[in-house]
């Protein structure tokens, strides 16, 4: 597949459009035009890759695609398509119908529609980018209705706190108002879908309670009483229409008491019943609610659900695809077709910091489209199965959730409630049964409790079955934890040693490795990318494969977007855990699915080695890289360009003493500082000038100050920088951060009159060909893996990065090459000195000399590790591991021979 960007998309779709006629050849083109690989598509186009039902007017390829030609009205054919059992067995991403002047299509896993005239496919190319390795991060357009139905309900949640100030106050108050929200949720859902009559409820409320809200609570109270009484002659006969729903959502417990109303709360309550609710989405308006209720959280209203396709990435890989491998395999065989309803049936999936539940929602969605898929293929070989396939063999029963928010427990209970009645409806479109939702015989598994003390075998019993953990569970750094959060680690490790660096999401892990040992249990977890880069990776890694787990699958770092108005984005992976067994694995990257032996902590195909700090460099051909010079001086040793200028207008001679100084900021951005550097043998000298006289006495007080006794000590040698590395001759400058969005971390030289401060690394007396070594994309990929990250930007390392880099023999030849390739970057830059570093290595401003002068550095560092060429990083990512466990094995026998 050829990897393409947006630009050179939009030029490939370009010749699509405004075209005099069409035929069955644009499937073809389009195909080709998102850099699917030409053989693939002359397969498809000779019919040895069409797994179309009907291949005379059907085109379709596994996982890709499922194109049909139609004479008739393509919206019908396409609604007919968009669910058919063969879609959902070819995991097909887009389904399009054209009569080749109309084309409709539809994304399965964003659920996104196109209906457009064919000749206008190049005005919307950007619809079908997952082709070409590009997920959308806008994904649902009904997110505007959930949103405002979102808001409105906050207002009605601010007017009651307003009328009810004592509520928060009561132990149970809380948990009163959680329970009354998500019971008019709902109500609100079950008028508009059936459940009740029609507006039922609102016009309810509006037809018998007083326009001042007086008497809304007392009506309320009697409406949820109506919908917890079974028996109708039971129920006053004006709230007779309300059917029993049971299911523990309307019991009438003494603390579940309905707030009082004013004139603006009851106003409130009836608007909010006038917007559609049939459409909300399940998986998205729980956290929303969950925002409304909690105090803080209001400004984040719709910012942290998550993307269906973001969900799909942790249950398509984990089992979802391999049971449409299985309904594949067995499409024509009624037994095999009637297993896999068995096997699906007794599927467990377990949420331990589950949330509003969105993650349940999608897994329980897919697995009844699955389903259904099955039994349309079933009634379609035999009929009779109608008969014994009346209702769905899915039970939310199955589904488990811990959850440490009260309301979110509840929301998450409901949200599977409206899911399974969605999808009962789905049912009945497509087989002409209805599955009446009440009365609710399932309550669901949802418990509330802190998933990190909890036994989770207590939640979801680990019975040796068919159990999949899904779900994004709460990460922070060790060193940005609350004491709630550093109070829960000893509940998790018991008497195991571990480290205070983890971070939190390393509970869960730990936990679900406990939970999976030895059992056929598995889990997908998104979680920071954190976890798999830098020293985290030795902290974790190590205590979960040393009980026989392996890591099957991973999706390696991506925005973790959603389709809220202000987008949460944060960069994660997603990683499964499972115990070791023989088959192959995935790493998931740039829209690609490469098969590995082996998936390390570091997420590449590579053994699971460790990457620790180490003094000295492995690699020969690699001298000493030091962080730079300490002043440790309260700053009277740094000058700032205006107080070196009054300095030397009152004592010029003090010039000899002022040397440039520079950091990651005054390098990367061309930020002008000075520093004093005065050895211990012109020190006489230099204290007759007063300028340096009185910053001497500022350094000998601000250090004579300090508790810490070596900082104090130090005031002896005010002269002195506290660590000195500084040497008089050219060297690189290594920024210790440099941001996320470069491709090249800014190396560079500066001169011998320039002093590294610590906020930088620094090589003396280096040659050009480290500069190329350093700045080469083999570089980066191994600073991206093991140096961690400083919120999201690079955090590099001497230690840790630089000094385990691996690097093979270099011989003559190659040393020239990489001498005049970094030759070549500096010049470049040198005819760009206008630019700052920050702006040369911006990736939107980056000149196109420098960018191929960076290339030809690549391609020249690449070809000293491999002979083929790489596509990912990942694949540089596996050599690099392998070129390291080989110099360490290699080194640690040195050591035993000279012992």
């Amino acid at each position: 597949m050829v990897k393409l960007n947006l630009k050179a998309v939009e030029e490939r779709v370009a010749p699509l459009g405004n075209r005099e006629s069409y035929d069955r050849e644009f499937i073809f083109s389009l195909l080709l035009a998102y850099g699917k690989p030409q053989g693939n598509v002359t397969r498809l186009r000779n019919g040895s890759l069409n797994v179309a039902h009907d291949p005379s007017t059907e085109i379709a390829q596994k996982n890709v695609v499922y194109f049909k030609e139609t004479t008739g009205d393509p919206l019908a054919v396409i609604d007919e398509l968009k669910t058919s059992p063969l879609v959902v067995r070819y995991n097909t991403r887009f389904v399009i119908v054209t009569d080749y002047t109309e084309l409709l299509a539809i994304d399965t896993k964003t659920g996104e529609n196109l209906m457009i005239p064919i000749r206008a496919i190049d005005q919307h190319f950007t619809f079908f980018l997952p082709w070409a390795g590009m997920e959308k991060a806008q994904y649902v357009a009904e997110a505007h209705a959930d949103v405002k139905a979102a808001e409105r309900m906050g207002k009605l949640f601010d007017e009651l706190l307003v009328a009810n100030p004592d509520m928060f106050d009561m132990a149970h108050g809380r948990h009163a108002l959680n329970v009354f929200f998500t019971r008019l949720l709902f109500c609100f859902f079950a008028e508009d879908t059936g459940i009740f009559e029609e507006g039922a409820f609102t016009n309810a409320v509006g037809s018998h309670t007083q326009p001042d809200g007086s008497d809304v609570a007392e009506f309320l109270t009697e409406v949820f009483r109506a919908l917890d009484t079974e028996d109708a002659g039971n129920k006053p006969l004006h709230l007779a229409q309300f059917p029993y729903v049971n299911g523990r959502l309307f019991t009438m417990a003494p603390e579940h008491v309905v707030p009082q109303f004013t004139k603006k709360a009851r106003d409130l309550l009836i608007e909010s019943g006038t917007l559609i609710w049939r459409d909300i989405n399940p998986d998205i308006f729980g956290s929303m609610f969950q925002a409304i209720v909690t105090p803080g959280k209001r400004s984040d209203l719709g910012q942290h659900y998550t993307s269906v396709p973001n969900i799909l990435k942790t249950i398509e890989p984990l089992f979802l695809d391999g049971l449409k491998e299985q309904l594949d395999a067995g499409f024509d065989s009624v037994k095999k077709l009637e297993a896999l309803l068995e096997r699906i049936s007794a599927i467990k999936v377990f949420d331990p910091a589950c949330g509003s539940g969105n993650f349940l929602i999608i897994a329980y969605k897919e697995l009844r489209r699955l389903e259904h898929a099955i039994l349309e293929r079933l009634f379609e070989i035999d009929p009779k199965h109608q008969v014994l396939y009346a209702e769905s063999k899915i039970s939310i029963e199955h589904f488990y959730g811990l959850e440490i928010d009260d309301f979110a427990v509840e929301v998450a209970i409901l949200s599977l409630w409206i899911a399974k009645h969605q999808m009962n409806a789905e049912f009945k479109d497509k087989f002409n049964l209805s599955i009446p939702l009440i009365p609710l015989k399932e309550t669901g598994q949802i418990q509330a409790g802190n998933a990190t003390r909890v036994d989770w075998k207590s939640v979801c019993p680990n019975d040796g079955g068919e159990i999949y953990l899904i779900g994004n569970p709460p990460y922070k750094g060790g060193k940005s934890q609350n004491k709630e959060m550093k109070a829960d680690y000893p509940f998790v490790f018991g008497n195991r040693p571990y480290s205070k660096d983890l971070d939190y999401i390393a509970l869960w892990f730990v936990k679900g490795t406990d939970y999976i040992e030895g059992t056929r249990a598995e889990l997908a977890f998104v979680t920071t990318n954190s976890v798999s880069q830098g020293e985290h990776v030795g902290l974790m890694f190590p205590m979960i494969f040393a009980k026989g787990v392996e890591i099957g699958y991973a999706y390696t770092s991506f925005k973790w977007e959603n389709n809220a108005k202000r987008n949460a984005g944060v960069t994660v992976v997603v990683i499964n855990l499972r115990m070791e067994r023989p088959g192959a694995k995935y790493i998931f990257t740039d829209g690609l699915q490469i098969e590995a032996k082996n998936i390390n902590g570091y997420l590449a195909d590579a053994p699971s080695v460790f990457i620790y700090r180490r003094t000295k460099v492995l690699s020969t051909n690699l001298p000493r890289m030091v962080l730079g010079s300490m002043p440790k001086d309260g700053g009277h040793l740094v000058l700032e360009p205006s107080e070196r200028r009054d300095a030397l207008a009152e004592a010029p001679e003090i010039e000899k003493f002022i040397k440039r100084y520079v950091g990651s900021a005054e390098f990367i951005n061309d930020i002008e500082r000075y520093c004093l550097w005065i050895t211990d043998r012109d020190l006489s000298e230099a204290k007759t000038y007063p300028p340096i006289a009185r910053r001497l006495e500022a350094v000998v007080r601000w250090r004579s100050e300090s508790v810490a006794s070596t900082t104090a000590d130090y005031a002896a040698h005010p002269n002195r920088f506290k660590q000195v590395a500084y040497k008089p001759t050219e060297s690189i400058v290594v920024p210790a951060v440099s941001s996320e969005r470069r491709q090249y971390v800014p190396i560079g030289y500066v001169g011998a009159d320039t002093v590294v401060s610590n906020l930088a690394f620094v090589v003396y007396d280096a040659d050009p060909l480290i500069f190329s070594l350093l700045t080469s994309q083999m570089h980066m990929t191994w600073l991206a893996a093991v140096g961690g990250r400083m919120k999201t930007d690079y955090r590099y390392g001497a230690y840790i990065v630089y000094n385990n880099f691996p690097v093979p023999p270099l011989s003559d030849s190659v040393k020239e090459q990489l001498t005049a390739a970094a030759l070549r970057v500096l010049d470049v830059r040198e005819y760009h000195c206008e630019k700052t570093l920050a702006e040369l290595y911006d990736p939107d401003l980056m000149p196109a000399d420098l960018r191929q002068a960076h290339a030809e550095v690549d391609t020249l560092v690449d070809s000293i590790y491999s002979k083929r060429v790489y596509e990912t990083d990942e694949q540089r990512l596996s050599d690099l591991f392998a070129m390291y466990e080989a110099m360490t094995a290699a080194e640690s026998a040195n050591w035993s021979k000279k012992k």
